[in-house]
């Protein structure tokens, strides 16, 4: 496993990102794949740095991401304000704005798993099949 902790603001998402392609180097992962992860990644930080601190706050995003044998799951966290799961079921099932990057996620990945993190704020979890 492999983690980073970014400040939770958009110009560190990139961050991110190169973690994650250096990562995609230690397996033969295909362009696309990588493509795919790079941007449910994107969208999971950006929610993360748009809705879980209050304006003025700050706060950190935690990525985790594990390498197994048939898959890579990725996950973010924010020790944010949290969300309220139904105001999110409503916004992908609408499509508006936040419903748009879970759906874009969901689309891309085999898992996707959304939740309170323990000890407050948010966790996002979502995992590619590499076979």
């Amino acid at each position: 496993m492999v983690a980073l902790t970014i400040p939770a603001r958009p110009e560190y998402i990139a961050l991110g990102r190169l973690a994650l392609t250096g990562l995609s180097r230690t397996r033969s992962l295909s362009a696309e794949v990588v493509a795919d992860l790079k941007l449910a990644l994107t969208e999971a930080c950006s929610n993360s740095v748009r809705h879980a601190y209050d304006e003025g706050r700050e706060g950190v995003v935690e990525i985790r991401y594990e390498l197994q044998d048939d898959r890579i799951v990725i996950e973010v966290n924010d020790d944010g304000s949290g969300f309220d799961p139904e105001t999110l079921e409503r916004a992908e099932e609408e499509l508006d704005e936040g419903g748009l990057g879970i759906a874009i996620i969901r689309a891309l990945t085999d898992e996707l798993e959304i939740g309170p993190r323990p000890g407050g704020g948010s966790r996002l979890r979502f995992s590619k099949l590499l076979v």
